[in-house]
């Protein structure tokens, strides 16, 4: 029996991509998928985000091409609707049925966002995968996540990461970084640890929304994150 009825996962663009320097893998968004099934076979409602830095990253454009940020910022929005479109072919060809929704319109490709839409989905037991960002550019997809999450009442924001959880420096540079347990809002506020943007965070403070950030590339981790087990990092109030 899982301790949360409802969550929202946040997956990287990264995420999808695999071993490959680029793209979607359909190994680990295979992988990815077949833990989403396990979750919701446990009863848990699920909606998720994911980033599109597999596909696009804007800060490379901007610097190199000169396109305006918030147009660079557009074409991300519209990467995280391919992702989108992926996992959700991935999850029905295993079962589940799902509906995909976009910030931005495109009705000949998934369903404009509709919140009490999205929650009735959830209470079908659909998995609603959320596109297209917040819709707005300058904030990220971890804002995008936040928001969804409030939106839906989620109980809690899983971010699945590369890495075990929330460090006091970078694990891959640092061995000897210090992994935490537990942290408060204000404590990643303060002190600027790498788990989301400040928009995300203060988001997830004011509607007291727990994230737990836990490394999505171990096995089983997503289903245990998600049943209430305690992994990865847990940020509270």
């Amino acid at each position: 029996m899982s301790a949360f009825k409802r969550i929202l996962l946040k997956l990287s663009g990264e995420a999808l991509q695999g071993s490959h320097a680029f793209g979607i893998d359909p190994v680990e968004v295979s992988r990815i998928c077949q833990e989403i099934v396990e979750v919701h076979s446990h009863g848990v409602q699920i909606g998720l985000v994911v980033g599109g830095g597999n596909i696009f990253r804007g800060k490379e454009i901007v610097n190199q091409l000169g396109v305006e940020a918030a147009s660079a910022d557009n074409m991300g929005m519209l990467a995280t609707v391919i992702n989108c479109l992926a996992l959700q072919a991935a999850l029905e060809k295993l079962g589940l049925e799902t509906r995909v929704q976009t910030a931005i319109r495109m009705d000949q490709v998934a369903e404009p966002l509709i919140r009490r839409r999205a929650i009735r989905h959830l209470e079908k037991e659909r998995v609603v995968l959320f596109a297209g960002g917040t819709g707005s550019p300058f904030f990220t997809t971890d804002t995008a996540a936040a928001l969804r999450a409030v939106e839906i009442g989620a109980e809690v924001l899983l971010k699945g990461t590369k890495v075990d959880g929330v460090y006091d420096d970078d694990p891959t540079r640092n061995p000897g970084a210090n992994l935490f347990d537990e942290l408060t809002y204000e404590d990643i506020l303060q002190h600027g640890y790498k788990v989301m943007d400040a928009t995300a965070v203060s988001l997830s403070m004011d509607n007291r929304l727990p994230i737990v950030v836990f490394n999505l590339t171990r096995a089983g981790e997503l289903v245990r994150a998600a049943l209430g087990d305690r992994v990865g990092t847990r940020v509270v109030a």
